[in-house]
């Protein structure tokens, strides 16, 4: 039996700042839903007491860490499941359809969301002192370059998430304190064993960077025709070339995303504004409103009409999420 002034072992003092975490976070987000902080504008505390389906949406550059219960996101063909031992880490904007598994009133699934800074990845990077990254664990050849990915949650990084909240608590000393903690977070995940998926798309210059800009065009210029050798063009790499790397870290095609964001806004306008189908249609790009529809209902599960009617239905979690 250890002795008790030891230290405790690494799964137990992880077991402990999960537990503790949990604890606050339901102090924090007393309802279902995104809570936001303001102290903290790019850490957001995620909540369900339920299980509410899936949802489609585009996940931003972010990190997730899962304090209680577990999810899915699927992007393209590739389907990936994190729970409170593994964060999942996006470089990219992507869009997804994730699902919650574990909820319950009684276990609340309750997430940290911080949207990355790439910027501040640069910067780091640049600095010439961070060390090179382990090898990732090994997983399928298509998923090796993908710009969304799971890592192992160690405690060093879930720490530096509970003294982020130490800083929400005490708004005054933000300013000063937030910087050196969410470069600590920056900094611990480029050298995790997801790093490579940071630095691929961070270093100024290379195939991931290209791709980050292209993808930040589309998503400006969703409703504009779409030429891929154009687009190609615009980042400055040869069509075959822009194609493969793509693929490679959205596990969809150019066109294939473009259709999603399309997709995605059409659904918040009629939500959030009442348009009508047909007319979120046309502001999205989309010369035919029966495409649209057929389009539309086999992303989502339904017709525009019932959809949107669902999801004014739908508790505040699915909405969130």
């Amino acid at each position: 039996m250890p002795s008790p002034l030891l230290p405790p072992p690494p799964a137990d003092a992880l077991a402990a700042t999960r537990s503790a975490l949990a604890t606050r976070l339901l102090r924090q987000a007393p309802g279902e839903g995104l809570h936001t902080l303001e102290a903290l504008p790019g850490l957001m505390i995620y909540r369900a007491d339920q299980l509410s389906g899936s949802v489609c949406g585009v996940y931003e550059p972010c990190v997730a860490v899962v304090v209680q219960g577990s999810k899915r996101v699927v992007l393209g063909s590739d389907t990936l499941v994190y729970d409170s031992t593994r964060y999942l880490l996006t470089s990219l904007n992507l869009p997804t359809v994730a699902t919650i598994l574990e909820a319950s009133p009684e276990q609340p699934y309750l997430a940290l969301v911080l949207k990355l800074d790439l910027r501040e990845v640069a910067t780091l990077m640049l600095s010439g002192t961070v060390p090179a990254a382990p090898p990732p664990p090994r997983e399928p050849e298509s998923q090796e370059h993908r710009a969304m990915g799971t890592g192992l949650l160690t405690l060093p990084l879930l720490q530096a998430f509970e003294r982020l909240l130490d800083i929400a608590a005490q708004p005054e000393h933000a300013p000063v304190l937030a910087p050196l903690v969410l470069r600590e977070i920056h900094y611990r995940l480029l050298v995790g064993e997801q790093g490579g998926r940071l630095r691929q798309i961070a270093a100024v210059g290379s195939q991931g960077h290209q791709i980050a800009r292209a993808i930040d065009w589309l998503r400006s210029h969703y409703a504009e025709p779409l030429r891929v050798e154009d687009l190609a063009r615009e980042v400055r790499m040869g069509l075959s070339t822009f194609h493969h790397q793509f693929k490679a870290l959205t596990a969809m095609s150019p066109l294939q995303y473009q259709k999603q964001i399309r997709l995605n806004e059409a659904r918040r306008l009629m939500l959030v504004y009442d348009l009508d189908a047909a007319t979120a249609a046309y502001r999205v790009g989309y010369e035919s409103p029966s495409q649209f529809s057929r389009e539309y209902s086999r992303q989502f599960g339904a017709p525009p009409v019932r959809d949107i009617s669902q999801l004014r239905q739908a508790p505040p979690a699915l909405l969130g999420a």
